[in-house]
């Protein structure tokens, strides 16, 4: 092991709107130091290989795996997680009362994933249909509710979101 890759980084970062701080070895894993170094355990570790989704989080506004992103990679960068997804004021975000009502979840372990993954498809496609919605999906895996109760979820929370536009203009 040469003596650069056991050199503990400093990484600054935004996280859910603040400035975060923490330190990091240079092979250590985005997910692993959301969890342990920062203590936001709501993104979870899955595959540890890009494929299940469940640690899903935003990094300069696109999803993207935390899992293959190396915590020095996002140094200085903007990053949502799960918790950061709920109102101000705490109260459920549209598609997280979408995902309450229409029981998009089960055991819960993929739906941060899901959320995030959701977030920026609704964020992009405000006008998704069904199709657009299963294949922005389709990187994240379920094993417990086969997607449908999912996709209902994700296309109410689209047609409240669209509604609540009109409403504002």
């Amino acid at each position: 092991m040469s003596e650069s890759s056991s050199e503990i980084r400093d990484i600054e970062l935004t996280v859910n709107v603040a400035k975060r701080r923490g330190k990091a070895e240079p092979r250590l894993l985005l997910v692993d130091f959301l969890r342990h170094e920062l203590g936001l355990t709501g993104t979870h570790v899955g595959c540890e290989h890009g494929v299940c989704g469940a640690c899903t989080v935003m990094f300069n506004g696109h999803s993207a795996r935390a899992c293959l992103l190396f915590a020095a990679q996002a140094n200085g960068a903007d990053i949502v997680t799960v918790e950061g997804l709920a109102n101000p004021d705490g109260s459920l975000n549209v598609l997280q009362e979408a995902f309450r009502e229409h029981h998009g979840l089960q055991c819960g372990f993929c739906t941060p994933g899901m959320l995030i993954t959701l977030t920026e498809h609704l964020r992009d496609n405000p006008d998704t249909t069904e199709e657009e919605m299963r294949v922005a999906l389709s990187g994240n895996l379920c094993r417990c509710t086969g997607y449908e109760a999912i996709v209902e979820a994700g296309l109410d929370a689209a047609r409240q979101l669209r509604d609540a536009g009109k409403e504002r203009a």
